[in-house]
This record gives C-alpha cells, structure tokens and sequence, in this order.
C-alpha cells in the first residue's frame, strides 16, 4: 500500500508548469504522468541508523533504522554526518539553514544517478509543477522559455492578464519588480513572478526592434488552462489541439469528438505540437480514442520484468482519416500516443521529429511537504517495440516551421495536414461516365 500519492511520469526536462506561469522550455517538451502504481513503494521511507551529530539539538527526531544493512549504511554516511558537522560549526554566515541543506543533499544525491529525468523539486517546484494537470493557476497566463540567458515569452495565453497587458513572444523579462534578473537562472525568476491573482507583478522586458527596456505592469489572475481545443478547419475537416494530458483531458477530448464527428468531417487533424505530456493513463485513453486494438505502449523495468497496456476498445475515431501533428516539442505521453497511430497504420505523423523521450519515472512525495523525488524506474517502447529514446519519432511528411513561418503568422505543417484530408478537386475526378484509369480498376 502506498502511504501517499506516487504519480508514475514520463517527463521531459523542459516544460514545466511553475511561478503562475504556464512555462515551457526551448521547444516546448515537458511532463507525461500515469495513474498510481502500488509497486512503485512509499517515498524515502527506509533511512539509516546513526549517532546524532553534535550540532543536532535535543528533540531532533532520529532517523529509522534501514530495515538491513544498517551498520554497512552507518559507516558509509559517516562522512556526510561529518560534513554536517563542519558546515554548522565554521562556516563564516552562522547559523545555517538546515532546510536548505537537507535539500541540497536530497538534490545532489539524485543529481549522482547521472540520470537527467531523476531528480528533486523543492516543495514551490513540486506544487506548481501540477498546476498544469489540474487545469487552472493563478499567475499571469504565458508560455516562456526557460532555456536561454533571461525567461522568455514564448506568447501570452488567449485572455490572459499577460496578453491584456501587451507582453509578446519574444520579450525577455530582464527585471522583475525593478530588480535585475541578469545572471539570475530563469526558473528563479519564475518565483518572483508568482503570486495570487489580485496582486500586480512589474516585469521589465526587452523586446526585439525597441531600443531600451520598458516596463509592463501586469495583474495576475485567475488562470484556466484548456487541454482540449477544436474548431473546424476548410473543407470542414476536424481539428483538435490537445496541450497535456491532465486529468480533464480525456473526457474533454471525447466531448470534443462527438461534437466534431455529428459533423461528418472527411478527417481529422489531431494537434500534439508542443505538448510535453502528462498521466500515463491519460496517454493510454486518449490513444484508444483512435486504436481499435492491440498493444499502445510497454514498460521495461530494472528487474526485466515488462507491464504491457492494450487498446480499451470503446473509442470514437476509429475510422476516420486522421493525420497528427507533432514537432520538437511533442514529449513524453505525446509521443506514446503518436507512436501507437503511427505503428497501428492508424494515421500519418506531419511535422518534425518529436524529443525522444522514452523512460518512465515515479513522482514520490516527501514526508512534512519537504517536496518530491522524481525517480526513472522503467523504459517504453512502441507496439513495434521502438525506443524514442534521445531519437523520437520521425514524421511520415516532413514538413519543417521556421521563426519566419512563425513571425509571419504562417503555419505550414497545418495546411499540409489540411492538404492531406482534403477531399480531392471536382477537376480531379472522373467524369460521369468516364472509365477509370488502369492503375484504379480493382482487380476480380
């Protein structure tokens, strides 16, 4: 039994949901979750036997014995103890913060697996790295790049306070509140733009072709994040944008279709360009939407054993003609999805090669909200058994978006798609009577 909410992930580093911001960084990549797994065991739960070092006070709970191996463990963190003694008793800036300690070995400790997609979220990037799955925050409402020297607007969201208040993709936040962010790493910057909605936050922003930095003043909100969009596209072909998949995903997704579908489209554009994912068994439902059967994903674990997810069978695009579009920023539970439409035949992939996420992890919550250990417990692999790991899945149609596509407000990949579904010309059809081609008679 699990003592507390462990949430299975595939998750890429760069799209996260922190500081009232929707972020996501460089290309956009980012989270995918599953639903609880009982396997995956409690949170840090065994911890080791040891003499309480002498900066300790009276009252200090002692750690629980590790269930075996407690004097090996004893000996090997002896000079860790050691260590914690030194820093408490000479650092020159007395007294220390043991919190800040205790989270900084907890994060060197994961940062030693060499392993990019385990690590720690202090309790501010735990809680706010949820935001996105749960659907609303309070903040300012904008995509951002978390990636380069300064954060980024990447674009305001529609409505938001961020769009009201005349931020633009590409403005770089140089000061926040009339404090200088040079130097200062953009995840840390995110902090200080958080807040509750009411509140007025003064970012200072460069913006490419205004020759000095200007102030924005922007007051936060109350911020819904939509992961299901649709509208109608020419030739009344479906369109749907699914930006991660949370838990409203799937039941919004559905409601969308049925909706789509009494229209009778020819097709169906189905949007996962810069979704960095979200639950696993979200990924597994929103796949089954369009696979009729068969395999959508399989787990490998560390022990070689595997856990196989099947196609549920009670979809509701089953059959019509369906192209996805990915990019560089299609992550993680975009990808199992992607996958499985492009290993079942089901539809074509158009656009760019996807991140190549491909491993799996377990969220654990830690004990007094100290915040979270994210850890990589298993690999997947497609129904064809292919690892997208570090290569991600290469579109069947090409089709490359460039900054001049988008400072133009041009969206090449979507009008391929649209040219794929499109029914054919009434030029070229075959007339009323005419005999088809040699190439188009049916054999019998």
């Amino acid at each position: 039994m699990v003592p507390r909410a462990v949430k299975t992930l595939v998750i890429a580093e760069s799209a996260l949901i922190l500081g009232g911001l929707l972020f996501v960084g460089g290309a956009a990549a980012g989270l995918a979750l599953p639903r609880l797994n009982p396997a995956a065991g409690s949170a840090l739960s065994d911890w080791v036997t040891r003499p309480l070092p002498s900066s300790w006070t009276a009252g200090t709970p002692t750690p629980q014995a590790a269930s075996t191996g407690s004097t090996d463990l004893q000996t090997l963190f002896r000079p860790f103890w050691q260590a914690w003694d030194i820093v408490h008793n000479e650092f020159v800036d007395r007294p220390v913060d043991d919190t800040l300690l205790m989270e900084g070995a907890v994060r060197g400790m994961i940062a030693a697996l060499g392993d990019k997609h385990s690590s720690y979220m202090d309790p501010t990037e735990y809680n706010q790295a949820n935001i996105s799955l749960e659907g609303s925050y309070e903040g300012i409402g904008a995509w951002v790049d978390t990636e380069s020297n300064y954060l980024t607007i990447i674009s305001p969201m529609p409505g938001s306070p961020a769009e009201a208040a005349g931020l633009q993709a590409g403005d770089q936040v140089v000061a926040v509140d009339g404090t200088d962010m040079t130097g200062v790493p953009p995840q840390l910057v995110i902090r200080r733009v958080m807040g509750p909605e009411g509140t007025t936050v003064v970012l200072t922003v460069r913006r490419e072709g205004v020759a000095d930095p200007f102030d924005v003043q922007v007051q936060r909100g109350k911020i819904t994040v939509p992961s299901v969009e649709s509208r109608t596209l020419d030739h009344d072909i479906a369109y749907i944008r699914l930006s991660t998949f949370g838990d409203n995903t799937v039941g919004d997704l559905r409601e969308a279709l049925r909706t789509a579908l009494a229209k009778n489209p020819p097709g169906l554009i189905l949007d996962l360009r810069g979704n960095g994912g979200g639950y696993l068994s979200a990924a597994v439902d929103v796949a089954s939407e369009f696979v009729p059967d068969g395999v959508i994903l399989t787990e490998r674990f560390g022990d070689a054993h595997e856990q196989v997810y099947q196609a549920e069978g009670e979809g509701l695009a089953f059959d019509i003609p369906l192209v996805v579009l990915v990019d560089g920023g299609s992550a993680s539970a975009s990808e199992i999805v992607a996958g499985a439409i492009q290993d079942h035949g089901r539809g074509q992939l158009v656009g760019e090669t996807t991140y190549g996420k491909g491993s799996v992890q377990n969220w654990h919550p830690l004990d007094d909200q100290s915040g979270a250990v994210r850890v990589t417990i298993a690999r997947w692999f497609t129904p064809n058994g292919r690892s997208i790991e570090d290569g991600g899945l290469h579109p069947d149609v090409e089709v490359p978006l460039t900054d001049q596509d988008v400072n133009a407000g041009r969206d090449p990949q979507l009008d391929r798609a649209v040219e794929l579904l499109s029914p054919p010309s009434p030029a070229a059809t075959p007339s009323a009577g005419a005999l088809p081609s040699p190439q188009a008679t049916s054999g019998g």
